[in-house]
């Protein structure tokens, strides 16, 4: 774990030579803390912001590879933060791994930036902003950052899910999908791995900066155009680009730049593959809280996200569920508890009123982000109090009738290539399935016809 703010604003001062003033922590960043602070020397003060890895040790080599990774953006013409220092937490008492770069004023909330006014004049331009500075990423030779991973994009979602013990029969669907449908590989390029919006900082007149290449590495240059274009980082937003822009301008901008012309049909094939992706790091995330390795009230709830990128994944298939939602089982009226009350739904429904009413109120930057999440989980919790038992059974009830006992049955045949007929009937069920797990996840999430 990172050290307190208290030690952290020392030993960053004493390495950058000057005084750590306001130290705060920033939200989001699942994979690293984030913190802004300026560094007091003589007088004049610079802002500045701090990147810390999550959990004790960090991964070796990471922060240096990033540091490699924003010097040769720079020298491309990304648009990208200048880096000030970065070094080994452990040998200069930060405790992790850690990267400062420079602070460039602008936004990176995703619901402000699809929404606000002050930010219209920046959508209009960003999906052309977007295929050019991607362009630019894509000039950099992997082979010129020492210790860049490459990857083969379908060589980890399974593996990663069985060494985690989740079963998921819709990403085993999905997956076969990916392996009957590749398109030819792209030339191998540098990758961003996480282009969206979240990690682009936004002024009035559009992109400023290229934010958190912790997950770049070698691969094909549609991976950054699919990652950008998948459903789960347009944010409610209209556009297929990042919510924002539409797919033709990003692809046009894209090869007028000097980037490859890459037809839509392949973008199709990534854009499914950053869903499976996201789910598989949502699984990863969030067994990071559960098994003890970095406790987080924003990582727990992240397991609860992946019916999200389930149900994206059935919608960009054109898959569509089978069954109607569940009704809420309606307790025996003649069951009396020994508890009596406040019932479980009344105790929780309390506490979330508290969080709410309270911490949230009389919090602010990364503590009030953290108790927003706080309120979230409480209301699933509420929605699986009311609507469980009779999604539970319904879901049963489906993987029956598709002819298996249970979940690791049907995703062990997904796997070793059962249903030759097609996959509309196990997809429609599966489908039904994601659905009714949104409906306690996150119902806001499907339209407003299926709820």
């Amino acid at each position: 774990m990172a050290g307190t703010s208290e030690q952290v604003a020392a030993a960053l001062g004493q390495r950058l030579g000057g005084t750590v003033r306001d130290l705060r922590r920033l939200s989001g960043g699942a994979s690293r803390v984030t913190s802004s602070f300026d560094l007091e020397t003589e007088g004049a003060r610079r802002p500045l912001i701090l990147q810390q890895e999550r959990g004790s040790g960090g991964q070796t080599g990471r922060v240096h590879v990033e540091v490699l990774l924003l010097e040769a953006a720079q020298q491309a013409g990304v648009p990208v933060p200048e880096v000030v220092a970065s070094g080994d937490g452990e040998a200069e008492g930060l405790k992790t791994d850690w990267l400062v770069v420079d602070r460039i004023e602008g936004e990176t909330i995703p619901r402000k930036i699809l929404r606000d006014d002050e930010w219209s004049v920046a959508r209009s331009e960003l999906a052309s902003q977007c295929g050019r500075a991607l362009a630019a990423i894509h000039t950099i030779d992997p082979d010129d950052i020492s210790g860049l991973p490459r990857r083969d994009p379908l060589r980890d979602p399974l593996p990663i899910l069985d060494a985690l013990s989740e079963i998921r029969p819709a990403l085993e669907l999905g997956v076969r999908w990916l392996e009957a449908h590749r398109p030819p590989a792209g030339r191998r390029v540098t990758v961003h791995g996480d282009y969206r919006c979240g990690n682009l900082l936004i002024g009035s007149d559009g992109l400023r900066a290229v934010l958190d290449w912790e997950l770049a590495h070698g691969g094909d240059p549609a991976e950054d155009i699919g990652w950008l274009c998948a459903p789960a980082w347009r944010f409610g937003g209209p556009g297929e680009v990042g919510g924002f822009g539409q797919l033709t301008v990003l692809l046009e901008a894209y090869a007028g730049a000097g980037g490859d012309v890459i037809a839509p049909d392949v973008v199709k094939w990534w854009q499914v593959y950053a869903t499976v992706k996201w789910a598989t790091i949502c699984v990863m995330q969030a067994s990071a809280h559960l098994s003890g390795m970095t406790r987080s009230v924003e990582l727990a709830t992240i397991g609860r996200r992946v019916c999200e990128s389930e149900w994206d994944l059935f919608v960009l298939l054109g898959i569509v569920p089978d069954a109607p939602p569940p009704e809420p089982a309606v307790p025996p009226s003649t069951v009396t508890s020994p508890f009596g009350r406040p019932t479980v739904a009344e105790l929780v429904e309390a506490v979330r009123e508290y969080v709410e009413g309270t911490v949230m109120e009389q919090s602010q930057g990364g503590a009030r982000f953290e108790a927003r999440i706080a309120r979230n989980a409480l209301q699933t919790v509420e929605r699986q109090l009311a609507l469980g038992p009779a999604i539970a059974s319904a879901h049963a009830d489906r993987v029956r009738r598709l002819g298996f006992a249970d979940d690791a049955a049907l995703a062990e045949a997904l796997r070793h290539g059962d249903f030759h007929d097609g996959w509309g009937t196990v997809g429609a069920a599966l489908a039904s399935s994601a659905r009714d797990q949104l409906l306690v996840a996150n119902p806001s999430y499907l339209p407003a016809a299926i709820t």
